[in-house]
């Protein structure tokens, strides 16, 4: 009853909010996407969009279908990865960044483990520079994390400007001295920022230090002083300072990094599913 590819087109336009970006992540014109819809709307008997000039919104009856829609092709690439040729199994240490666990971290690791249960995933969340040292030691196969831009380490996923954000971005400029919520040393970000700053000449204290971004969102939107993060991955409730307010942040690039002795086809797998999520754009939880 329900066609595959018109739930595809579906799922990708639910979570892109947008006909024309769904089209692109999918390499097809716009007019079959809609098209697609359109089909399976008529099967179903029941309206699954609303449009309108701010963009694309789910019916009841679309949320509703979204995640029975998403298990149907769960299932199908489930399916398809018991024909491989080499099917990724075994134990698979995953280090990833700090700054990632807000976004679609959940979302990327239940895709995972529901396409290759075979694989037992063990997870560390951690700073990018410990990361790091953890990988030199044998302690993990893969990374997913930061680098500063010019570093040749790993393979660049995605480069991402960071941004100065508070909840208050007035009350906060207002102040003799910028109050800073960072992450403590090793911290790639914290580096950067502070270098940015003494550049300008730019008078700071630290007002809040965490290894938790959670932690740190929490002093941040109590309006203790201001935070930086990758611009897409921006903590809800926290607002960018105009880019003339502070210095100018150098970006970063967001790196996979696999050991020599991991397994290839794991390592494979878990770079589609990462590559397919940044198609789709980086998103924060909200």
């Amino acid at each position: 009853m329900l066609d595959l590819v018109h739930l595809r087109s579906f799922v990708s336009i639910a979570q892109l909010g947008s006909f024309t970006l769904a089209s692109q992540k999918l390499g097809l014109r716009q007019s079959t996407v809609s098209q697609h819809l359109q089909r399976l709307e008529q099967v179903l008997g029941r309206r699954l969009l609303d449009r309108d000039t701010h963009g694309v919104r789910l019916t009841a009856d679309g949320e509703a279908l979204l995640p029975h829609a998403r298990q149907l092709l769960s299932l199908e690439r489930q399916t398809a990865s018991l024909f491989e040729a080499a099917q990724p199994r075994g134990r698979l240490r995953l280090g990833i960044s700090e700054d990632l666990v807000s976004g679609q971290l959940p979302a990327l690791l239940q895709d995972f483990i529901a396409d290759y249960p075979a694989v037992e995933l063990h997870l560390t969340v951690a700073l990018s520079k410990d990361l790091a040292d953890m990988q030199d030691n044998g302690e993990l196969d893969l990374v997913f994390a930061k680098r500063r831009l010019g570093d040749r380490r790993g393979e660049p996923i995605l480069r991402e400007p960071l941004v100065w954000l508070a909840a208050d971005p007035e009350a906060v400029l207002a102040k003799p001295i910028l109050p800073l919520i960072v992450f403590p040393p090793p911290s790639l970000t914290r580096t950067l920022l502070m270098e940015a700053l003494e550049r300008a000449g730019q008078p700071w204290r630290i007002v809040c230090s965490c290894q938790s971004l959670s932690g740190l969102t929490a002093a941040a939107r109590a309006g203790m002083g201001v935070l930086v993060q990758p611009r897409n991955l921006a903590p809800s409730g926290l607002r960018e300072l105009p880019p003339s307010a502070l210095p100018t942040i150098e970006d970063v690039e967001f790196i996979l990094v696999a050991s020599p002795g991991a397994d290839r086809n794991t390592i494979a797998a878990f770079t589609r599913l990462v590559r397919e999520r940044v198609a789709n754009g980086l998103h924060p939880a909200r």
